[in-house]
């Protein structure tokens, strides 16, 4: 049986088909729910979401069809946020969290003892945000970036961590037939440059931000500059920081340390 899956994985084109074969057969019930699984990743479906989970920092994140796949390079962010994250009971949000890899990670790093928000614009993302993010007493959020979150939270928050889409709307059909085909689009259309939201998200950013607070937000190789300019532009003292091993680059925004 785990030849025959090898064979069909390798035809359909999956590199890793052996590695893929042993996480199907882990997910599946039974031999009829095997063959679903396998039906679904022969089509062109992440594995991740026909397994029903994402590695994610040493984490397995909880996903499913029809929502963004964490990305390995973000562990990079996750990283750098951790690292920012001053103490036990600093207000950390992960805004345009998907399925709450970031805040999660972040929280787990940190030991815990974080007061964890996620918020995100898609209910869909959101059922498994709330289900990732729940071990460590995060509270989800749905709307519209700053517009999710409860007003008690302005000029609180003492970690801001963003992965908000970057691809330039024009680049989408380069994104490879798993993102094009299985992601919401919200989740990947960053607007003619990509980088509307990433404008939007700085440009409140300080309304939000506890003195001495960071705005960390992923972008691209490329895109560094349009960034950090915007969060300048937001009064954020303002650094780059990236990741040869991860191909990850990330602004980092610091508040001012008074009001």
């Amino acid at each position: 049986m785990l030849i025959s899956l090898v064979e069909r994985l390798r035809a359909a084109g999956c590199v890793f088909a052996e590695e893929e074969a042993d996480l199907l057969v882990g997910a599946a019930k039974d031999d009829g729910h095997l063959s679903e699984l396998l039906a679904r990743r022969v089509a062109g479906e992440p594995l991740e979401t026909v397994v029903g989970w994402a590695g994610f920092c040493g984490l397995r994140m909880e996903v499913g069809a029809g929502v963004f796949v964490p990305r390995r390079r973000s562990e990079f962010l996750a990283s750098e946020a951790a690292a920012l994250t001053p103490r036990a009971g600093a207000v950390v949000v992960d805004l345009c969290c998907g399925v709450g890899a970031l805040g999660a990670a972040v929280a787990h790093r940190v030991g815990g003892g974080v007061e964890l928000h996620a918020a995100d614009i898609d209910p869909v993302a959101l059922a498994y945000a709330r289900r990732n993010v729940a071990p460590y007493g995060g509270r989800v959020h749905e709307g519209d970036l700053y517009a999710a979150l409860p007003a008690g939270l302005r000029g609180r928050v003492d970690v801001l961590v963003v992965n908000a889409p970057y691809v330039p709307t024009g680049e989408l059909g380069l994104l490879p037939a798993e993102a094009r085909e299985h992601e919401p689009l919200v989740s990947l259309d960053g607007g003619a440059d990509g980088l509307d939201i990433h404008r939007r998200v700085a440009a409140r950013a300080a309304h939000w931000l506890a003195p001495g607070g960071h705005l960390l937000i992923e972008t691209g190789e490329h895109q560094y500059p349009v960034t950090a300019a915007a969060l300048t532009a937001a009064g954020l003292t303002t650094r780059t920081v990236t990741s040869e091993e991860l191909y990850a680059t990330v602004v980092i925004g610091a508040a001012a340390d008074t009001p």
